[in-house]
């Protein structure tokens, strides 16, 4: 592979000070909507550049066409690596096709892109981890709640079209399936299964539409204990429609309500009674882990993985690194967040 040098004043890349550029790298991103997504991508800009690299990061706003431009114009453009947080991880195929035999390395970042030999390495967090820790925070925050049951409870899964949803998923339910089999959860709507909980595009209004409906159509009667939310995205659209029919007023006790992804809208929500939980993953780390991997690339050398075995995109299983998730409530928020300098107290107040 031959690796380019590129001026610090091309339109769209941003090269450090001082630095020299050992090769350009394009970061596709899905959308600005969540600030996690932001978040990671500010990460990586400022770690690839005090590496010495050339960025290019655009953000696709969820929609798959925009994004597919946007990889298709980076391979134009020179790079010489690919970090791509796919959209829809199975419709890249004829993209990354193109950018391999343009010498483009690809390297997928925290969503697997699916059905596509061309994937080098996948860097991304312990997703079913993911799944175990919400679940776990669900039941521990019920039983602390509303004593021993049983519970009723309610499931949201994320988008189908991101293959990270079946493992939050999966690792969830291998705790609260037990519980459901033996009556200590009861899931009223009957509704299990990511082709029915499952939320597209993660949308927040989306999920708070279906909790709307499952208010109205299952607990006219019946109580609701505990939601199992994926994302925190959704976990404030769940909320608002909870909130909406009377929970969390001095009558109605407010539900158990996980997430994820530490946002600040959602710790602000923990903090204040509401939200119940989120899972943290430091985008920082993940960042750091991803520029390990380009450095390898680059310089011919194995970037580090933990596990060869886990995910298999339906061509090859991609070699991955793997972070761990932490599992953040009202208990440990101060001493996770803060005190990893990911916010400041002020942030969160």
């Amino acid at each position: 592979m031959t690796y380019k040098l590129v001026a610090a004043s091309v339109v769209g890349m941003t090269l450090a000070t001082g630095a020299i550029a050992e090769g350009m790298v394009g970061i596709a991103m899905p959308t600005q909507s969540s600030a996690r997504w932001i978040s990671d991508g500010q990460a990586m800009v400022s770690q690839f550049e005090e590496a010495g690299y050339t960025t290019i990061l655009q953000y696709a706003e969820d929609d798959i066409p925009n994004q597919l431009a946007q990889i298709e114009n980076m391979v134009t453009n020179g790079v010489d690596v690919l970090v791509i947080a796919a959209i829809d991880g199975t419709t890249l195929s004829n993209a990354l096709e193109n950018a391999h035999f343009a010498g483009v390395e690809i390297i997928a970042y925290d969503r697997l892109i699916r059905d596509s030999e061309h994937v080098s390495y996948y860097a991304t967090f312990d997703n079913f981890q993911v799944g175990v820790q919400q679940a776990t925070s669900l039941v521990s925050g019920l039983e602390e709640r509303f004593g021993d049951g049983p519970w009723n409870v309610e499931i949201f899964g994320g988008s189908p079209d991101d293959n990270n949803a079946y493992f939050f998923y999966d690792g969830a339910m291998s705790i609260l399936q037990p519980l459901i089999d033996d009556g200590a959860i009861n899931v009223v709507s009957g509704q299990m299964g990511m082709d029915r909980v499952g939320t597209l595009r993660w949308d927040g209004a989306v999920a708070q539409a279906r909790m709307d409906n499952l208010l109205s159509a299952h607990y006219t009667d019946d109580e609701v204990h505990g939601v199992l939310s994926p994302y925190d995205g959704l976990s404030i659209g769940i909320l608002s429609s909870l909130k909406g029919v009377g929970y969390g007023s001095d009558d109605q006790l407010m539900p158990i309500v996980t997430g994820q992804d530490a946002e600040v809208p959602s710790i602000k929500s923990i903090l204040a009674g509401e939200q119940y939980s989120t899972v943290f993953k430091d985008t920082r780390e993940l960042a750091r882990v991803t520029v390990g991997m380009v450095d390898a690339l680059i310089s011919g050398s194995e970037p580090e993985i933990n596990d060869t075995e886990t995910y298999d995109n339906g061509v090859k299983v991609v070699p991955s690194f793997l972070l761990e998730p932490v599992a953040v409530d009202g208990s440990n928020w101060e001493e996770i967040l803060v005190g990893s300098g990911y916010y400041t107290e002020d942030q969160l107040r």
